[in-house]
């Protein structure tokens, strides 16, 4: 690596050693049951999410972030050494399980996937650092081995929970920052964290009679969950989650709300097994419905373009046509219809093979689009034919453009060389109808494939 790298990831590693510390001390704030156990632990979803992002090579950032909090809590140096090397193989061991199964960054984008980052990273990876901290505190005396199990559970859960409740919050708001939302979403957003926020503290916040705190009022959050998992996607999901959860653990602290118990530490125990359930559904729920969309988009999608070349296929042709004759009856302003055919596909694809026909397709596709404006359709007609409707186009501005492509086809680079006849039409002095326009545009296309191909180059 060279020296700007080197500081690069030393900086990375650095920062997320100090980001860890800070988590880590928070997190002890709520340490009831051990110095060192906490039933709620960031820690290990900054740490796998940070693995997933950089790489291996931030892996000394946790191990000291881990070592300082240790160092800092109870212990020997090096009791805290192995502790913190306990933290950090559970974060390098959750991402090799989740790239090597769960398709790494990419984890939250399938239910399936998330099922498999919570079984591999949150449930298996998280016991190598519980076994190995309890046991390295419980042998060195700093830890009573009678209480071997609730400290073992405390610190496993914590650490599981902050798995699949971080993790997902900071890699997917790390891949898309961006909220492309139209007014209405961002109306349909605020109406949602209003409403989500409101039960919240409901919930959490003092408002029900201690005799209501054995119902099962918890699960009034959850239609807010199915709402946004529904209508935004596992981004908006997960920061749902993380609120909710803040929100839970405040009210938990502070003896409020369904899971408060005479323990505190079985008050946080309780509230994180339910927030770590609910995380899992509420990401599948979001994860399989914008799975459902995507597909619908990808169906739709080759309902009106062509597979190969992804342009708009012969029936979305028809319905531009047709619109752009409507348009023209109430504007009095003409468009053009440009027909190209790619010349000489049968012989390319009998001395190249047909994948170099297909490429040459493409390749003329690729000028369509380059030379067309937003307002425009470029359409493959059928076989080695293409057509390109400008509207509000003269005839003249629309030879430029064809003489246009027709150039910078015959100067692409690339081989085997290819060239396309053109052939024109104006509606409506061509033709008023769909059938007569295009039929005027190949009878102009013939005619040009008798002459010699000047009509469409440009002169040096």
């Amino acid at each position: 690596m060279t020296r700007a790298e080197v500081l690069k990831n030393a900086g990375i590693a650095a920062g997320l050693a100090g980001v860890y510390f800070v988590a880590g001390k928070l997190g002890l704030q709520l340490a009831y049951v051990h110095a060192s156990a906490t039933a709620v632990w960031p820690c290990t979803g900054i740490a796998i999410a940070a693995l997933l992002v950089y790489g291996y090579r931030v892996w000394p950032g946790i191990l000291v972030g881990a070592f300082l909090v240790n160092a800092t809590t109870v212990g020997t140096l090096g009791t805290s050494a192995i502790a913190a090397l306990g933290d950090t193989l559970e974060a390098v061991a959750a991402c090799y399980l989740v790239t090597r199964f769960a398709r790494g960054k990419e984890a939250f984008e399938r239910a399936s996937d998330i099922f498999k980052f919570t079984l591999l990273a949150g449930l298996a990876a998280t016991a190598i650092s519980a076994t190995t901290g309890v046991t390295t505190l419980a042998a060195a005396g700093f830890a009573n081995w009678a209480a071997y199990g609730s400290i073992w559970l405390t610190w496993w859960l914590g650490d599981a929970v902050g798995a699949v409740m971080v993790t997902p919050l900071l890699l997917l708001w790390k891949e898309n920052s961006r909220l492309n939302w139209n007014r209405r979403q961002w109306v349909e957003a605020g109406s949602l964290a209003v409403g989500l926020n409101a039960i919240s503290w409901i919930l959490f916040g003092g408002f029900f009679h201690g005799e209501l705190k054995n119902y099962p009022l918890e699960y009034l959050c959850i239609p807010f969950l199915i709402w946004v998992g529904f209508r935004f996607g596992q981004r908006e999901a997960a920061t749902a989650l993380c609120v909710l959860a803040g929100i839970a653990c405040w009210g938990t602290m502070h003896r409020y709300g369904p899971f408060a118990r005479d323990s505190q530490n079985a008050s946080l125990l309780l509230m994180q097994a339910f927030m770590g359930i609910i995380a899992i559904t509420t990401l599948a729920l979001a994860a399989e419905v914008s799975e459902h969309k995507r597909a619908e988009d990808r169906v739709r999608s080759l309902a009106v373009s062509d597979p190969l070349t992804g342009l708009a296929n012969y029936r979305q042709l028809i319905e531009a046509l047709e619109t752009e004759i409507k348009r023209s009856g109430r504007t009095e302003r003409h468009f053009v219809v440009l027909l190209l055919d790619l010349d000489g596909l049968k012989n390319i694809n009998d001395a190249h093979g047909h994948l170099v026909g297909s490429r040459g397709l493409c390749r003329l596709a690729d000028m369509l689009r380059l030379y067309s404006r937003e307002m425009d359709t470029a359409a493959r007609y059928g076989g080695d034919e293409f057509v390109v409707i400008l509207p509000e186009t003269e005839l003249e501005a629309a030879r430029l453009v064809a003489q246009r492509i027709s150039r910078r086809l015959a100067e692409d680079g690339e081989e085997p060389k290819i060239s396309v006849s053109i052939g024109m039409a104006v509606y409506p002095e061509d033709g008023e109808t769909i059938h007569e326009i295009l039929g005027a545009a190949d009878r102009d296309l013939y005619r040009e494939k008798r002459l010699p191909k000047k009509r469409f180059v440009l002169p040096s």
